[in-house]
């Protein structure tokens, strides 16, 4: 009992210490992680690289492929470009491997020193995410520690050394039992270190570790099997191609590299069981990848065949939404943002219908605005209860300000929206009363309304280039319309006087043109805040 409790507790600290790791480092990351997940091309190699580089920066292949299967499900990611992302995830997770093998536990308590100084008495945010990493880093190895401790008594009791050996013989055994712990654990890293600490006790030969070792490469699959149950048929084939993935390369290595690796392993590192673990760890997926790169098409197109297409259902109302993306808050923002702009761009049929509707006295154009508007609705809701839960995952202060900032865009967007269905109600009252408007009042609505629709395409552009000379440009364009307004509402006191406007056309007329100096407002709005970024 006391051997699983300290083994538990150890355990623990290791998820923990290469949790906080992760997390400093993706702080650290930060848009530059959003960029490298931006180059990804239909090249499957440039798709390895970056699966590499981003499973090594948040320090889990089970979380990176999990968030391949939610880019999957979001319509970012394609099926050709996820299996190379996935292959360079198991290559990324043996960073975690290695590190662990090497006997540093004496500089834990050093990183632990200089990280909890450095956390809390550093003033600037980037060297608080150097404070975590170093912070996870010797929580990871004093929980290494504590395994390794708690597993050496282990070596006196013949029988668990008994079915070690029967491992050895029978690796079918190893790789069951491999997979098992992983897929409870949720984590191939931290059942190669507890592989490792009875390792480096001495406890477990090589022999009987690799059938382990090849089955923890599968069970890491589970996490992604799961996140995949709620997902689309494309997104449930991401993670069918992770399995396949690691099978066929499991089966490479029981059938035939075997006993080569092992030969090479020992002669590397010929007193030093826990290296040789790792760089079998290493050397398993390097080479699956190189031999099953070749035939990632047909790992493809054998998914598909396994998760045949069906109807999926209602189409979501977000499509860059994701629940799985929040392991990474840098790429969940980024696709808060795509998903903003394809909001705005609703808006903007939105906008654009109803004042063809009030125009043109189109009945056709007016149903547009009233169905978009809805939409519009739908995703604000949506990007609001997605943002709420990113705002409550570890973000750095830069993330902290983008995220409020978005929250205020988000809704000048649906207001956008609200004023175009208010404008749209005005088309339908013109129809309805068949109201006609002088020709002078129509011009001077038209140049508003041009004025008004540049300024609000230069807003969507600002969401995401963060110009301050769009910015400063909106605010000019801002200025104009509010003294266009003023213009034509002296301009239409002067026809009434003068009989060549209706009382109805005219109490029309005056709130069509409050509602576009509306949403020239929330334009102003969007401006501003990125002006005092």
């Amino acid at each position: 009992m006391d051997i699983a409790i300290s083994l538990i507790g150890g355990l623990g600290l290791f998820l923990y210490g290469m949790s906080l790791m992760g997390e400093g480092l993706q702080k650290s990351a930060g848009d530059k992680l959003k960029k490298t997940i931006e180059l990804l091309t239909s090249n499957v190699l440039m798709g390895v690289l970056v699966g590499t580089v981003v499973t090594a920066i948040i320090q889990s292949s089970s979380a990176a492929t999990v968030m391949v299967v939610g880019f999957v499900n979001a319509g970012i990611m394609g099926l050709n470009q996820a299996i190379g992302v996935i292959m360079g995830a198991n290559i990324g997770t043996t960073v975690t491997a290695q590190l662990v093998s090497f006997k540093l536990e004496g500089i834990a308590p050093i990183a632990l020193g200089i990280g909890i100084v450095l956390y809390l008495f550093a003033p600037r945010t980037r060297v608080k995410n150097i404070a975590e990493i170093l912070l996870g880093f010797g929580i990871l190895f004093t929980g290494m520690e504590f395994m390794k401790d708690a597993v050496k008594p282990l070596a006196e009791f013949q029988g668990f050394t008994d079915i070690l050996a029967t491992v050895g013989h029978r690796p079918i055994l190893g790789l069951f039992l491999g997979f098992a712990i992983t897929a409870i654990v949720q984590s191939s890293s931290a059942s190669m270190g507890m592989l490792i600490a009875l390792a480096t006790q001495g406890i477990i030969p090589i022999t009987a570790a690799l059938p382990i070792l090849y089955g923890d490469n599968i069970g890491t699959c589970v996490t992604s099997l799961i996140s995949s149950v709620s997902a689309n048929r494309n997104a449930k084939r991401a993670a069918v191609m992770h399995l396949l993935f690691n099978i066929m390369g499991t089966l490479l290595f029981m059938l035939v590299l075997n006993k080569p690796i092992v030969a090479l392993v020992t002669r590397l590192n010929p007193n030093d069981v826990a290296r040789q673990i790792a760089n079998t760890h290493t050397l398993f997926n390097l080479i699956s990848v190189a031999a099953l790169l070749p035939f990632s098409k047909w790992i493809v197109q054998a998914a598909i065949k396994l998760v045949p297409n069906k109807d999926d259902g209602e189409e979501k109302s977000t499509l860059y939404l994701d629940e799985r993306m929040l392991e990474t808050p840098s790429i969940a923002f980024g696709n808060t943002m795509k998903e903003t702009l394809r909001m705005g761009q609703k808006a903007k049929i939105c906008f654009e219908s109803s004042m063809n509707g009030f125009l043109n006295k189109s009945d056709e154009e007016v149903k547009v605005a009233f169905e978009t508007e809805k939409s519009i609705n739908e995703l604000q809701r949506g990007l609001l209860n997605y943002l709420l839960k990113l705002s409550k995952t570890s973000l750095n202060n830069d993330l902290i300000e983008s995220v409020d900032d978005l929250f205020n865009t988000i809704n000048d967007i649906e207001r956008v929206g609200d004023h175009s269905e208010n404008i749209a109600e005005l088309a339908q009252d013109i129809i309805s009363q068949n109201v006609e408007m002088s020709q002078e009042g129509v011009n001077e609505v038209r140049g508003m309304y041009e004025k008004v629709l540049e300024n609000y395409n230069n807003a969507l552009k600002l969401i995401d280039s963060k110009d301050k000379d769009l910015a400063n440009k909106i605010l000019k364009l801002e200025d104009e319309v509010n003294q266009i307004e003023k213009s034509i509402r002296v301009n239409h006191i002067h026809r009434l006087n003068n009989s060549n406007c209706t009382i109805d056309a005219g109490i029309l007329y005056l709130e069509l043109i409050s509602n576009l100096e509306r949403i020239s407002d929330h334009c102003a709005n969007i401006a501003k805040r990125s002006l005092i970024e």
